[in-house]
């Protein structure tokens, strides 16, 4: 039924998503404060929280259209559909912890995808309106809860966190991983949800309208710098940043340059005024509307640059068609480039893996075949999928 416009709209997704792939790559490669100072450098102020945000955001856009688009499947079809979702989600969230393994000071997030698309399973099926109420919903108290239990996990369960990625071994110690992955970790999945059932929103409206296109260009605008004028109101004639800095981690810390970088890592109580922050990974509501609105932005922006001429962004499509495989090599890289003496040059570094990643993604894409990650994974989904109906006949 939707075959006809599914090509042409997917690739300016599979385009947002090769942003987010590069944008993710280059927070893990380049400074993030220029050397020898606390000041943000352009990478950090473009990428830091967005990248990893658009990709979760996307995320939730590709669970709209595998359940149906702008018409969500019902019944048994729906369950095939979750059958398939929840197997993806078990092999992502696998290869994560294959890849937590591996030496590395990067926070990997597949785990916590993994997680977030279980977690995305009981919207699968709502319309529009309904799922827009809970996204809606969920980023406004989310983050508040999150500062209600925060203080409480971190007194009851000890350690709160993995102190790094997750691991196999860590499910010997289930309370610790599970605050780690819903509150204390990098990628606190209880915030993050909301980049999902915004991306779902997003993936039920009719993508290849233009004027949804510029809607979403337009409403994901004013949300991103919205939220920021209001952060900047709320800190500073407010009166917020003042109360912030005598925290115990705003004296510890040089906050006011964190606000732009990010806030991973900095214990965030003591005061109601962290809610009013919308520095990267502070998972408040004003730091995921931000990033979701920029993510809104830069799908919108790929949709129209795709409209009639879908491989107008072949570089950034190409390589987003198998992120999963490109994102673990890219992990493994990195791995031995930070065994290297001298350490490589990091511009040089980035660069030579967009250019590889760019050149592998338009191979497959010449050779009709997927990622050997992508392959895998679909596989099993469509096999679970097919299994399920078969059962259910």
């Amino acid at each position: 039924m939707h075959t006809k416009s599914a090509p042409r709209r997917l690739t300016g997704i599979d385009a947002a998503r090769g942003v987010a792939l590069f944008g993710m790559m280059s927070t893990h490669v380049l400074p993030l404060y220029t050397p020898g100072t606390t000041e943000a450098t352009w990478t950090a102020l473009l990428f830091s929280g967005r990248a990893s945000g658009l990709f979760a955001v996307v995320a939730g856009i590709g669970l709209a259209l595998l359940t149906g688009g702008r018409f969500p499947h019902r019944d048994r079809t729906l369950s095939a559909d979750r059958r398939g979702i929840a197997v993806r989600a078990v092999i992502i969230a696998l290869v994560g912890l294959v890849l937590g393994g591996v030496e590395t000071n990067i926070a990997i997030i597949l785990f916590h995808y993994g997680v977030l698309f279980l977690l995305a399973l009981p919207f699968t099926g709502l319309r529009t309106g309904p799922l827009a109420a809970w996204a809606a919903g969920w980023v406004v108290l989310a983050p508040v809860a999150a500062y209600l239990l925060r203080p409480v996990v971190a007194g009851s369960v000890v350690p709160a966190s993995v102190g790094g990625n997750p691991l196999f071994e860590h499910f010997l110690v289930p309370q610790t991983l599970a605050a780690d992955v819903f509150l204390t970790g990098y990628y606190p999945v209880l915030q993050w949800l909301g980049f999902l059932l915004i991306g779902m929103v997003i993936g039920r409206l009719d993508l290849s309208r233009l004027g949804v296109q510029l809607g979403l260009l337009v409403a994901g605008t004013i949300a991103a710098v919205g939220a920021r004028f209001v952060s900047a109101q709320l800190l500073g004639p407010g009166g917020g940043l003042a109360a912030l800095l005598q925290t115990p981690d705003g004296r510890r810390y040089p906050l006011e340059a964190m606000l732009d970088v990010g806030l991973a890592g900095v214990d965030q109580s003591g005061s109601w005024w962290w809610l009013a922050v919308s520095a990267p990974h502070s998972g408040t509501t004003l730091d995921l509307v931000h990033v979701a609105g920029s993510a809104a932005a830069v799908v919108a922006v790929c949709l129209l640059l795709t409209r009639r001429f879908p491989q107008a962004l072949l570089p950034l499509s190409a390589p987003g068609a198998m992120t999963l495989t490109l994102y673990s090599l890219h992990i493994c890289v990195m791995s031995w480039a930070d065994q290297l003496v001298p350490l490589p040059d990091p511009l040089q570094l980035f660069w030579v893996q967009v250019l590889a990643a760019v050149a592998l993604g338009i191979l497959f894409q010449r050779l009709h075949a997927r990622g050997p990650l992508e392959l895998l994974t679909s596989g099993a989904a469509n096999a679970a999928r097919e299994g399920h109906a078969e059962v259910r006949r």
